[in-house]
């Protein structure tokens, strides 16, 4: 299973991205997906996750009313909508996934599968 995060990019503070991660490889099977992101210095941190379902999610404190996940099995895609973006959002943001039963994970050691990263700048 191979994962590809996009989507990021340079905005100013209060801008909008939105962050795409495509699942490919053994698609048949369902995932429970995550955005993870990590600041320089810091340790990776959960920013929100989705069950495979697509029917629950939930979402860092931090970023709660500002971003949102959503996804599109049929085409084996995640998104990660931000809004409002602050310049203490700027980091690599990672989607991940794993398998298992529909649930909603929020550690860097409940996820199997890991994207690339893709870089988020919020000037201020």
């Amino acid at each position: 299973v191979q994962l590809q995060a996009s989507g990021g990019g340079l905005v100013q503070t209060g801008g909008s991205l939105r962050l795409s991660c495509v699942v490919s490889g053994r698609t048949s099977n369902r995932y429970n997906m995550g955005w993870f992101r990590q600041a320089p210095g810091k340790e990776r941190e959960f920013v929100t996750a989705v069950t495979w379902s697509g029917g629950s999610a939930n979402y860092a404190d931090s970023v709660k009313g500002r971003f949102t996940i959503s996804t599109d099995f049929a085409k084996n895609m995640v998104y990660l909508q931000m809004n409002n973006l602050k310049f203490e959002d700027t980091a690599v943001y990672y989607c991940a996934a794993r398998g298992g039963q529909p649930a909603l994970y929020r550690t860097v050691n409940e996820y199997t599968y890991w994207g690339q990263g893709t870089q988020v700048t919020v000037s201020s």
